[in-house]
């Protein structure tokens, strides 16, 4: 008798794990709680303007700010795709935007614009280079490219685990990862 009940007992917890598991794994759980999609219009809009990926910009709004447009780091960088207000200023004067004020960087779409330019801007320094130009978007385009020349690494770099900054080599690769997901929950 105890047999049997132990017996109905797991197989209950099995079909439960079995349900439980593929609820989590189903793209409506993970487009839901883990790689929401909001402001897909302006993030495509600016992909498309500065010829950029929108899902690796959606991965780096996720990374950055979990898409909380108010996000704030304990450093200073704001919005959706935490740009410090000094490099706001920055690309506002080279896309022509002469009103800025940091607080700006709390409208999404200033901030996507505006991220979507910079992450273009490194892609072109970093010749395309995707874990360059993310490496640079968290960690400074000045340690990139000291990197570069003191390490020896050229346009066809890879070893993300070579990247010395942990957090840096952390963020490229949640990046990357989250990059990957968002194609696809959302690609074609």
């Amino acid at each position: 008798m105890l047999r049997k009940k132990t017996m109905a007992a797991v197989t209950l917890a099995l079909l439960l794990a079995a349900a439980g598991f593929a609820v989590y794994s189903s793209d409506w759980f993970q487009k839901k709680y883990f790689y929401p999609f909001p402001y897909r219009s302006k993030v495509f809009q600016y992909a498309a303007a500065y010829e950029v990926d929108p899902f690796l910009i959606a991965a780096v709004i996720r990374t950055e700010s979990k898409f909380v447009a108010v996000a704030r780091s304990p450093k200073g960088a704001m919005g959706l795709m935490q740009m410090m207000p000094e490099t706001g200023r920055w690309v506002a004067e080279q896309v022509g935007r002469e009103d800025f004020r940091p607080e700006l960087l709390n409208d999404p779409e200033v901030s996507i614009r505006f991220g979507a330019w910079y992450l273009a801007s490194l892609k072109k320094e970093f010749k395309g280079n995707e874990i360059l130009m993310l490496a640079a978007y968290n960690g400074g385009r000045g340690n990139v490219s000291q990197w570069m020349r003191q390490l020896g690494w050229g346009a066809d770099f890879r070893e993300i685990d070579k990247i010395p900054y942990r957090e840096t080599k952390e963020y490229v690769g949640k990046v990357l990862f989250a990059r990957e997901r968002y194609r696809e929950l959302y690609g074609q």
